[in-house]
């Protein structure tokens, strides 16, 4: 295992897993195609509905094991990202694909059972992860939404079959649902009132998305993607310069500290250490550090004199007597 440190952060280039979800015909598919370098993992069947322009090269697999078969690292080495169009039908093909490996996930009925459902929930992890950290790349799951009324409140959630639409959020770092808001398209990744959402690293909490022209190229994921990187390396650059700040100041209590010999060089020691502009958490460790130098010396502060002093024996002695 290779130990890295935080600094290293600053140069990496984070793969990114998207969820996005919204009504048939709303545009999910070639928004999905707008991330970098796409693959279109097409199990909904549905490339002959994306602007031709907006195409991307594409797998039409029948069944999971084709889809198991066809995600290589020598398959995939021209490729950056990985869009499942649909992560419905992508379910359905794992259900059968359990059912097949295993009778005990299927009821008498022929449907899943509660096993079989966990099965397809724990298949979908292993995909999501395997694309990310086995594979390297970014992942984009497309999935349609549906009207479920919760009191009086219409809410959207994808369309999922059975318990698994509740594992679906888990593995992905970003996830928003495609609207129409104001006669514009919005992709929203904040929890509203209307539907979940999950967002991270400062990006803003919806994006509208253009209305695509010879000169509007179809790349709004790409350019998210590179905005979530960027604020990765700024996040880390800041917390690379505080910690080296919180180095350096340690490095000035310590050499501060060293110097107390007696009762005058630690109050001199003490001045000094009040002058110290302190960062992250130097202030409470230097104190801890000083605290200790005292009581190595048997050195102790008055509080009235605001000097300092040898403890004595004669306390210690009149306490146990």
């Amino acid at each position: 295992m290779a130990i890295k440190q935080p600094s290293e952060i600053i140069g990496m280039n984070k793969k990114i897993r998207l969820l996005i979800a919204g009504y048939p015909g709303i545009g999910k598919s070639s928004l999905g195609l707008s991330a970098p370098k796409p693959l279109l993992i097409d199990v909904d069947k549905g490339i002959d509905r994306v602007a031709a322009k907006h195409r991307q090269p594409f797998i039409q697999p029948k069944n999971y094991e084709e889809v198991l078969a066809d995600l290589t690292v020598e398959n995939l080495k021209d490729y950056e990202t990985l869009v499942f169009d649909t992560g419905g039908q992508l379910l359905k093909l794992m259900a059968e694909y359990v059912k097949r490996n295993n009778p005990a996930n299927i009821q008498k009925d022929g449907n899943l059972s509660l096993k079989g459902y966990g099965a397809v929930a724990r298949e979908f992890e292993n995909m999501m992860n395997r694309a990310y950290y086995e594979l390297n790349k970014n992942v984009v799951v497309i999935f349609h939404a549906k009207e479920e009324k919760e009191g009086d409140i219409f809410k959207l959630r994808i369309l999922v079959e059975g318990s698994t639409k509740d594992n679906v959020w888990q593995t992905m770092d970003v996830g928003g649902f495609v609207e129409i808001q104001n006669g514009e398209r919005v992709l929203t990744f904040a929890n509203t009132e209307r539907h979940f959402g999950k967002i991270c690293h400062g990006i803003r909490p919806s994006i509208k998305i253009p209305q695509l022209s010879e000169n509007i190229p179809n790349n709004l994921l790409t350019r998210l993607f590179e905005r979530i990187n960027e604020n990765i390396r700024k996040e880390a650059e800041a917390c690379e310069q505080a910690r080296r700040e919180y180095n350096d100041v340690i490095m000035q209590v310590s050499d501060i500290i060293s110097t107390i010999k007696d009762t005058d060089t630690a109050k001199t020691a003490a001045e000094n250490l009040k002058s110290i502009e302190h960062r992250l958490t130097s202030l409470a460790e230097s104190q801890t550090m000083f605290r200790r130098k005292l009581e190595k010396m048997n050195l102790k502060y008055n509080k009235e004199t605001g000097d300092y002093s040898v403890k004595t024996e004669i306390a210690d002695n009149s306490q146990s007597a």
